[in-house]
């Protein structure tokens, strides 16, 4: 398995990964032809050296994808935070061990940029990401909230 930055070449695939669940299903639109606006959010990460779009190979397939991005902060001493994002696994390739190797490396490159802490959400509606994330450390400690304005 490689994990590697992602390229503007892998954006169809990433794209195709997240709408490959219920979810996802009804929010993303893969195409084809894929949406400039994936294009253009794509640039902004990739333009701002706090944001990385990963994605894990495995014999040249893209089987797994997140963004891990680098949160400055006040509190905490005034230690960055990291946020992972977006986290997915295709579906062939679910429970086999390479979203835990996926956000493993992703804790690991936190804890090398110095970070204080590491944070995510999840959807309510998947309880078996919740048990997967609790599984690898991490607590339910606060109450998200979102307020969508789309």
């Amino acid at each position: 398995m490689e994990i590697r930055d992602a390229d503007e070449a892998d954006l169809p695939a990433v794209v195709a990964l997240y709408a490959d669940d219920v979810l996802g299903a009804t929010r993303e639109d893969p195409g084809p032809p894929l949406p400039q606006r994936y294009r253009d959010a794509f640039a902004a990460i990739a333009a701002d050296p706090r944001h990385r779009l990963v994605v894990m190979e495995d014999d040249g397939q893209l089987v797994a994808t997140l963004q891990l991005s680098f949160l400055p902060q006040l509190v905490r001493g005034g230690g960055e935070r990291a946020q992972i994002e977006a986290v997915r696994v295709a579906v062939a390739h679910r429970g086999s061990g390479l979203g835990r190797e996926l956000v493993g490396w992703a804790v690991e490159q936190a804890r090398e940029h110095g970070c204080a802490l590491v944070q995510l959400t999840t959807d309510a509606a998947r309880p078996e990401a919740r048990r997967f994330y609790e599984s690898l450390g991490f607590q339910g400690t606060h109450v998200g909230m979102k307020l969508p304005l789309t």
